[in-house]
């Protein structure tokens, strides 16, 4: 399966969003992103799904993808692209049976031997992080550091995106050291423009070269 391009990640958090989620999942698909992700694990199951319905057409209108983090079956029931498990968490098995073989279905991971007892073909991305401190996720870690991210990447057999203190500056470090793409969350819900946000990391990614291990 191959992962929307460019390799750019948003995931939404509506608590650190300055305005509604369809707002900025709007504007940064306009400023050129092609992948959201719901993360409003705290709702409900009905009120996810409504959400996810009420932001699918605006991606749809970008030709963007809109997956769910959390349980595949609410996924599904959305009408979502695909479903994004918890480290530890989610049953990759179960995942691809419910959603099938068109959906993208992924998970976090936050150290090399999770990474390293992937199924490719389950799995077709991780995330792994944070790779350095948040503000969105204080304490959460620790860090990785691009170096452990990149051990990551190395006993990963499924393509990893980075996560955690993302900014355009690092962007280029991470790619190189084999990520295949980059994720943010708090950055642009707190953003006074997501587009311009999205806008300078789209253009840190095409401006660095990936690693052959980005596949």
């Amino acid at each position: 399966m191959r992962l929307p391009d460019p390799p750019l990640l948003v995931v939404t958090d509506r608590r650190q969003a300055r305005t509604s989620l369809a707002e900025i999942v709007g504007q940064v698909c306009a400023a050129g992103c092609r992948w959201i992700s719901i993360r409003e694990k705290d709702l409900p199951a009905a009120e996810q799904i409504a959400l996810a319905q009420s932001l699918l057409p605006i991606a749809q209108r970008f030709g963007a993808r809109l997956t769910l983090h959390g349980d595949a079956r609410i996924a599904k029931a959305a009408g979502a692209d695909g479903a994004h498990l918890p480290a530890g968490g989610g049953d990759p098995r179960a995942a691809r049976a419910i959603l099938g073989d068109d959906a993208l279905v992924g998970i976090s991971v936050h150290h090399v031997g999770e990474a390293a007892a992937l199924d490719p073909r389950l799995i077709d991305y991780a995330i792994a992080g944070p790779v350095h401190e948040t503000v969105s996720k204080p304490g959460y870690g620790p860090a990785l550091g691009v170096g452990g991210f990149a051990a990551i990447v190395r006993a990963s057999p499924v393509r990893v995106m980075a996560i955690g203190g993302i900014e355009p500056e690092v962007v280029a470090d991470l790619l190189g050291a084999g990520a295949a793409g980059v994720a943010v969350m708090g950055s642009v819900m707190r953003a006074a423009d997501p587009a311009l946000e999205i806008g300078e990391l789209l253009q840190a990614i095409a401006d660095a070269k990936p690693h052959p291990l980005a596949r």
